[in-house]
């Protein structure tokens, strides 16, 4: 066996070693990354009646209002979530949602039961929910359907 055999030998498994450590570091980078996702509902959304569900992908989200108390339930745990009521002009009050009792599920009081009741009307929302770097957003109407 000759000296460059050897060597071979020796090194090849330290830079086995080495490499799967890099790809290791480079994967967990790439998964920090800030990546955006479009959440989009396939029916007509009734939040009041708890027929609202938003996907992409394998994620889905549920949105229902009971008493005042939105709650959203995902698939998947959310790191963070917030809801918008979007006005007349376009311009969104926020609603930080908190999580209940598991990251699955968030909610925070919110005015929207009352102006729907009151006034019948579509009202536009706008949810942004954030998991591992990955952040859904999703801009959809949601009313009373009979």
């Amino acid at each position: 066996m000759s000296k460059h055999t050897k060597v071979a030998i020796l090194v090849a498994p330290i830079l086995a070693v080495i490499g799967y450590i890099a790809a290791d570091y480079y994967t967990e980078y790439q998964a920090k990354k800030d990546k955006i996702y479009q959440l989009v509902n396939d029916t007509p959304c009734d939040v009041l009646a708890h027929k609202c569900v938003l996907k992409s992908g394998d994620l889905k989200v549920s949105i229902y209002d009971d008493a005042g108390i939105t709650t959203i339930n995902s698939t998947f745990p959310l790191d963070k979530a917030t809801l918008f009521l979007v006005d007349t002009h376009d311009q969104g009050k926020a609603y930080p949602l908190g999580m209940t009792n598991s990251p699955y599920y968030w909610h925070s009081k919110t005015p929207l039961r009352a102006q729907l009741e009151n006034s019948g009307k579509t009202q536009k929302m706008r949810l942004i929910a954030n998991i591992k770097g990955g952040k859904y957003l999703a801009e959809f109407y949601t009313n009373q359907l009979k």
